[in-house]
């Protein structure tokens, strides 16, 4: 659904997607440094904690938690906009369509209780289904791009600098969890080589992957009709190659939404109890069940994300996912921020720190353009 959001800046959000991608691969090799120098389950919480104590470690996790459910909320509404383009009558009014992605949010919650193993072998065979036919779109569709959908170049009536503040933390949003591969460190086989190798060339193909297929999907739609709807890459496909393009279309975007449900709920569970097992977090959060499975955790994840859906169905479909985007690329990048400082602060390498240094600034930057509404929101 990202086209849609992008859609009333043009092509000039590709200024946004140029700053964001810098700003995530330097986040990445952060972070990669951070899992070889503090190879600990937690991620971007235990990272701060260790550097900076219990109480910053708290505000971490909780933040870090939050946009964790959040993002699964947001995710789970563009998978009602997926099924939505397939049968529109699931969608077709905000009620059905919230209960919709509340459907895929608790079937993917089922998955993750079963078990840690289970749930990533989901995510594995959802992973290769979605990111080859993602390249594959792009790279076929781009011979089909109506050049003229991309003039004026920049249609918000905003100036340059301002319509990069705000489509940085849009953007962001595709590329959240460039970190994730940190968070379950001790369950990771071979961590000190695994997890670097994942998080920088993990963030450098899903960024190449998303921009090429978000940019030409703004080349194919009219701004007028993009803005709107709440399937972009199938109404693309529909329009180069007819409905039948478009209904499989969907059908991939709904496996790529329903298996980043699943992902983020894996790292919901982990996190929660990370902080738990540490006394930051209440003690249910640390319970395992038979399967080694955080299951007190997952649920609770699901339930709030549940009560936010609840909370914004009246919105359209692109205003909710927007919204909850907003709210969730917030969240997390408090704790990228605070986890580059903890990276400042450990004495690394100077080449490092330079990096880490860039990734703060680079944090503080994107944080800034999610306007007043999502940070109170997040506050």
């Amino acid at each position: 659904m990202l086209p849609a959001a992008l859609a009333p800046y043009g092509a000039a959000s590709l200024v946004g997607w140029g700053i964001a991608l810098t700003g995530a691969l330097l986040l990445a090799a952060t972070f990669a440094k951070l899992a070889v120098h503090w190879p600990c389950t937690g991620g971007p919480y235990a990272y701060v904690r260790r550097s900076f104590g219990d109480a910053a470690g708290f505000g971490i996790a909780w933040s870090y938690w939050i946009s964790i459910w959040s993002g699964m909320a947001a995710i789970a509404v563009a998978f009602a906009g997926s099924i939505g383009a397939i049968f529109p009558a699931l969608t077709a009014t905000p009620m059905r369509a919230a209960s919709c992605a509340l459907v895929a949010l608790w079937i993917c919650t089922a998955v993750n209780v079963v078990g840690l193993r289970q749930a990533g072998r989901l995510q594995v065979v959802v992973t290769a289904l979605k990111l080859l036919p993602l390249l594959l779109f792009g790279i076929v569709a781009l011979w089909f791009v109506d050049a003229g959908n991309y003039v004026p170049f920049n249609p918000s009536g905003k100036t340059l600098p301002q319509v990069a503040q705000v489509t940085v933390i849009l953007t962001m949003w595709a590329l959240c969890g460039l970190e994730v591969a940190t968070v379950p460190a001790g369950s990771i086989r071979d961590p000190e080589r695994t997890i670097p190798r994942a998080t920088v060339l993990g963030t450098l193909l899903a960024g190449i992957a998303t921009i090429l297929a978000c940019t030409v999907v703004i080349g194919l739609v009219p701004t007028e009709v993009l803005k709107d709807s709440g399937a972009p890459m199938a109404e693309a496909a529909s329009r180069v190659w007819g409905p039948g393009a478009a209904i499989a279309i969907a059908a991939l975007a709904a496996v790529s939404t329903f298996g980043a449900i699943n992902g983020w709920m894996m790292v919901c569970g982990q996190v929660s109890l990370a902080a738990a097992a540490d006394g930051l977090f209440p003690r249910a959060f640390a319970r395992l069940d038979s399967n080694g499975t955080p299951t007190f955790g997952i649920v609770i994840g699901s339930v709030l994300a549940t009560v936010l859906v609840i909370a914004s169905y009246s919105r359209s479909l692109v205003e909710l996912f927007t919204f909850i985007l907003l709210i969730s690329t917030s969240a997390i990048l408090l704790p990228y921020a605070a986890s580059s400082a903890a990276w400042l602060r450990s004495g690394g390498g100077n080449g490092g720190r330079v990096v880490a240094a860039l990734a703060l600034v680079y944090s503080l930057y994107a944080l800034s353009g999610a306007g007043t509404e999502a940070l109170a929101w997040g506050v």
